[in-house]
Formats: C-alpha cells, structure tokens, sequence
C-alpha cells in the first residue's frame, strides 16, 4: 500500500514540474512578441513625430542680380598740398601779433613780428651817412668828368658809396627776418606765440593752411597695385559715418623700401567737414563686374567641415541646403559664382538649421 501511494506521488510532482516549465516557455514567447510589438510602435512613433515636425518661422531674402563692387579698405589721412608751419628767421622778442586762428591772409602779408628798434635805428644812421656819400660821389664824379681831381679820389668815393649800399640791403634783409610773412594764400590755423615771447628759428609760431588744396593720403600693400589706378571710384568714410564720394588722383609709382607700400592720393578741394590730420577710411573700388550678378550677405553663408560653403533657401515650403562657390567679397556681401539661381528665397539664418523642416515665412520679408 505504501509503495502505490509513492508510485502516484511521484507521478502528481512530475506532472506538476511539467506544467510549471510550459508556462515560463510561453511567458517568453509572448514576451518576445510584446518586444517586438514595443519596437515597432517606437518606430511608429518616430515616423509620425517626423512627419508633424513643427514649422519655424523665417525671414528670407529674394535672390536678384545685381552690379557687384568690391571695395579696398584702407586708413587714410587727411592732408593739405599748402600746410605750413611759420617760424621767425632772426631770434627776439615777439612785439606784434597782427592775426588770429581764422583769418584769410595773402602771399606776402606780415603776419607778425619781433624786437627790430635796434636795426631800424642802424638804418636810419646807414641812411643819412649814404645820402651824404651819395652827394660826395656826385660831386667827385662830376669833377672827374671834367678832368678835375685824382682818380684814386673817384674810385674811394664810389667805393665807399656802393659799401654803404650793401651794408645798408644787409639790414635791410635783417629787418625783413624780423617780421612772419604769409608765402601763401591760406587760413590762419594756430597761432602759438604771444606778445612777449622770445622766439628762435624753427620754433613754431603760426600755422598757415590752404583749405582749397585738401588731399587725403594712404599707404597701399604693394600687392594691390594693380588694381589702383588713377580715376578709380573712391569712398572717403568719416568718424561719424558722413560718406564723401571722389576719384583716386593720384598713384605713386614706387614701393617703400621698408613698408613696402605706394601712396596714393585723392584731391578733395575745401570741404567744412574735414580737417587736416583727421584721420578717415578710404574704401578704393577694385573691382566692378561687368553685368548684374548674385551676390549674398556674407552672414548667411555657412560652411561645411570640409571646407565647401553652402546658403539655405526656401523650397516647397521647406529649408533646402544648396552648396554654393563664392568669387569676390566686399564688405558684408559675397558673390556667388555657381549655386544659387534668381528668384530663389534664400533664408537669412545666421546658425545651421535642418533640412526639410517645414517654415513659414515672415510677412514682408521678402524684398
């Protein structure tokens, strides 16, 4: 009795340990199933989350042919062909002043002058003792004539008088050096001495500027002298952005040794708004294409790890990356030589976005 009841015990746990191990096996599969059905739901998702991307919102800029300049930029200074610093040509003390900064003066004109008492005195002392030589010398040569008198007599007298003469140009030159004379039509620009002062050559003591000879000048690397010539289109950009329109008037034909650069320079008559020493930036147009091109601001164009540039633009409604090949550049603007097509929208996007995102363009953006 004992051994049947172990008989059937041990074939109720087989069939239970059976059960058991059926169970866990379907319990995989089906696990393996809700994977698979988990992964194509995500897949699903994915797909869907793609299609419904979010538009963004654009500013676009019509693509449109146009003459395209590119500009050299340089420093430049302006200066003046008459710009003259006077100084006294004898030393002293400075009496008369007869100007002020402002003043229109004449070639010629005495602009001031230094202590001369003591050298007119001197030429008021030659004077008289010439007037009366003079008279001795007429009389001696009137004697002379009539075969009265020595020679020697004559010859001392005319000496003596034509000694007189130089000695008394001498002082004369003397009192000139003693006066400030203008050697040009111009304005008065500083006056630095006042009365009183002593004063020596080469001590500056007032600047005299013809404003109707203003020029501004630059230095040019030496590497674009080609592309400078005479009559070239020029831009003159002031300090607060004023812009004055001229023509190159003059190319120099030799490099600095040291610097290695040319000068250049344009003639810019009286103009109130500049001022000699002001310093300007001269933009010289160096290139003109010869029919209307693309061009793009330069912001916009971005560029790839390997090198190659690229712009995007609007198409079917949706960001499309177009590779492009730039030429020239000047100022914020490229030209693109192969890429881009008229009439096409390009995005003015600063940073990189993603193609096919869906856009909407900005009301009144496109010009």
């Amino acid at each position: 009795m004992k051994n049947k009841i172990s008989y059937f015990a041990l074939v109720l746990l087989a069939a239970c340990g059976s059960n058991k191990q059926d169970d866990l096996n379907s319990l995989l599969k089906k696990e393996a199933e809700l994977q698979k059905q988990l992964s194509e739901i995500q897949t699903k998702i994915k797909s869907l989350r793609k299609d419904s991307a979010q538009p963004i919102l654009v500013s676009v800029q019509k693509i449109t042919p146009q003459i395209f300049k590119s500009y050299l930029t340089l420093q430049a200074k302006v200066d003046a062909d008459d710009n003259i610093s006077l100084s006294t040509e004898m030393p002293g003390t400075i009496t008369k002043i007869y100007v002020k900064p402002g003043d229109a003066v004449k070639t010629g004109q005495i602009l001031a002058e230094t202590d001369s008492r003591s050298l007119q005195q001197s030429i008021q002392a030659l004077q008289s003792n010439l007037e009366f030589v003079n008279e001795l010398y007429e009389k001696q040569k009137k004697l002379w004539e009539q075969k009265v008198g020595t020679e020697i007599q004559y010859l001392q007298t005319k000496s003596q008088k034509e000694n007189l003469e130089k000695t008394l140009a001498s002082l004369q030159e003397q009192l000139r050096m003693t006066k400030i004379i203008s050697p040009i039509d111009g304005t008065v620009d500083a006056v630095d001495i006042k009365v009183g002062q002593l004063v020596a050559p080469g001590m500056p003591a007032i600047r005299v500027i013809n404003f109707n000879h203003l020029k501004i000048k630059a230095d040019v690397p030496e590497n674009y002298i080609s592309e400078c010539k005479i009559g070239n289109p020029v831009k003159i950009i002031l300090a607060n952005n004023d812009t004055l329109y001229n023509k190159l008037s003059y190319v120099a034909r030799t490099i600095n040794n040291i610097t290695r650069t040319f000068n250049v320079e344009v003639m810019v008559g009286n103009n109130p708004k500049l001022h000699t020493n002001q310093m300007v930036v001269l933009k010289i147009n160096n290139y003109t294409s010869e029919k209307p091109v693309i061009a793009v601001p330069i912001a916009y164009i971005h560029t790839d790890p390997d090198g190659s540039q690229f712009v995007y633009v609007v198409e079917n409604n949706k960001v499309k990356k177009k590779n492009i090949k730039t030429g020239k550049i000047s100022e914020d603007l490229a030209e693109v030589l192969s890429g881009l097509n008229e009439n096409e929208l390009l995005i003015k996007a600063g940073v990189n976005l993603t193609e096919n995102t869906p856009v909407i363009i900005q009301q009144n953006s496109v010009l």
